[in-house]
């Protein structure tokens, strides 16, 4: 095993799950600091629709919407819906929304005035005048990529506002779920130095009776999807030295807000036997910088990709991913591009010895940069950073309180998680 690929698996360990026999009840006795007490006193509009395809009437999953001249922005969830609040002091301000192969979308906000309204994004046509640009080699657009990365993304300290959730399912059930606000100190991307969290505001609500006697965790709760930032630690897929284990082609060309989009597919060379990636790269053609990624991991030898998840688990058991895909995407201001939507799918088999059935689980992590400033004087107390292989699901507690997210910018819920969450304050409302 190489030196590049023993670091991009140390990174890659953070995803992974612990699973051991167990007989713990549910608890929810854990608490957390609430550092936005004050900032819930504040008066904030409130938005929502959902994006589709102008042609199909399809959702667009994880389209950006973001609020003209501020930082502020969410992403629509996996079925297209949206929610975004925004302080009166913008009200007069109007929304884009972008989604990589679609016209932009400027909204102005009394659009909302009617609630039950869509948003429909046109596809875009690239037609062939417009491609002025003569593409090199596919291995050369990805190198220049990596080599213009530190000038491409942010180069100063910066503060981050984001919003994160994990959840994880056995077979259709929600028995995990956990969300918070965290503030998130976003290191330059030129630095070693490594980003820092600390939380806001979280909940969660875990159902141990659901689980086969298991207790099945994930491990780094929001540096799991913070080390999906590619360009800021580029060891998870490649750095430019690993790029000779993949195979890249030129696939076609699109646009986003009105940038030409090289779109790159890679896989890894079949003389390369480790578990590596293969997916689409978006690059702009005038920078150089990958905008979005959506990539998998190769799963074809199960018992590699176990050891790369898996830090316990049972004996009288066998544990492998059956799916790992991941999806990540980065926002531009004032020339410079930063992570703004992150999220990772897993999904399991566990084969038990003596039993006639497995057993099928699924988690999924997800962060959206809701809003932003840069700070050159970033600086937190030892006391409040969360650690890189922090379990949040046991550190936090919640969901009682309905209105518990107060103006932060959250991630709309799918309706499953919706009904999911309903239930939980149902019973709890019960209990008290």
């Amino acid at each position: 095993m190489t030196k590049n690929y023993s670091c991009f698996t140390t990174l890659l360990l953070l995803l992974e799950l612990f699973i051991f026999c167990t007989n713990t009840e549910a608890t929810n006795d854990h608490s957390t600091k609430d550092r936005a007490q004050a900032t819930d006193t504040l008066t904030y509009y409130q938005f929502k629709s959902s994006v589709i395809d102008h042609l199909s009437k399809e959702p667009l999953a994880y389209a950006s919407v973001s609020v003209d001249g501020s930082n502020i922005a969410t992403v629509t969830n996996s079925e297209g819906e949206f929610l975004l609040k925004i302080p009166k002091s913008t009200r007069k301000n109007s929304i884009t929304i972008s989604f990589i192969g679609y016209k932009d979308k400027l909204i102005d906000l009394d659009f909302f005035k009617n609630e039950k309204i869509k948003i429909e994004l046109e596809p875009m046509i690239i037609t062939l005048h417009e491609i002025k640009i003569t593409p090199e080699s596919p291995e050369l657009i990805i190198r220049t990529a990596m080599h213009n990365r530190v000038k491409n993304y942010l180069d100063v300290p910066t503060e981050m506002i984001t919003f994160y959730r994990e959840t994880i399912k056995k077979r259709k059930t929600y028995v995990s779920l956990a969300e918070a606000v965290i503030q998130l100190s976003k290191q330059p991307y030129s630095s070693i130095k490594e980003d820092a969290i600390q939380l806001y505001k979280a909940r969660k609500s875990t159902d141990y009776t659901k689980l086969d006697t298991l207790e099945f965790k994930l491990q780094g709760g929001p540096f799991s999807a913070i080390y999906l930032d590619i360009m800021k630690y580029p060891e998870l897929i490649f750095t430019e030295d690993m790029l000779g284990n993949y195979e890249f082609k030129l696939d076609n060309m699109t646009k986003i807000n009105d940038r030409l989009i090289y779109v790159l597919s890679f896989k890894q060379h079949s003389f390369t036997s480790d578990p590596l990636y293969f997916g689409k790269l978006y690059i702009d053609t005038e920078s150089y910088a990958i905008t979005s990624a959506t990539f998998n991991l190769n799963i074809a030898n199960k018992v590699l990709a176990s050891e790369m998840f898996i830090k316990r688990k049972p004996q009288s058991s066998s544990v492998y991913p059956t799916l790992a895909s991941y999806h990540i995407d980065y926002r531009e201001k004032n020339g410079k591009w930063h992570l703004s939507y992150a999220r990772g799918h897993i999904m399991f088999k566990i084969d038990w010895k003596r039993r006639l059935f497995n057993s099928n689980y699924e988690s999924t992590i997800e962060m959206a940069i809701t809003d932003w400033k840069a700070d050159t004087a970033i600086d937190m107390p030892l006391v409040d950073k969360i650690k890189p292989n922090a379990i949040l699901s046991d550190q936090i507690s919640g969901f009682a309180d309905r209105s518990f997210w107060g103006e932060y910018n959250v991630i709309e819920p799918e309706k499953p998680i919706s009904n999911a969450i309903k239930k939980i304050q149902k019973k709890i409302e019960q209990e008290k």
